[in-house]
């Protein structure tokens, strides 16, 4: 299930909860949230970047930080270590 981000249009009326982004969980199907579960003001769905294929060198900095290796293949049995 897709996780959709939401926070208060007015964060002057609003609770600590909704003043700031927060996240929930929903079904494609199911309808935006419109007011704040906490305290009923109404909210604004965000529109977020996607972390899927973003940022292909952060992702292979973070693998080499934990320890990973990372080889590129040279031809048939044959390959290259890059990290």
């Amino acid at each position: 299930m897709p996780i959709y981000e939401y926070q208060a249009k007015d964060a002057d009326k609003s609770c600590e909860y909704c003043s700031k982004v927060f996240e929930e969980i929903q079904k494609m199907s199911d309808p935006p949230l419109e007011t704040c579960p906490k305290c009923g003001s109404p909210l604004a769905k965000l529109i977020s970047v996607s972390s899927v294929g973003h940022s292909v060198s952060g992702l292979d900095q973070r693998a080499k930080a934990a320890g990973f290796h990372k080889l590129q293949k040279l031809g048939k049995g044959e390959y290259e270590k890059k990290y």
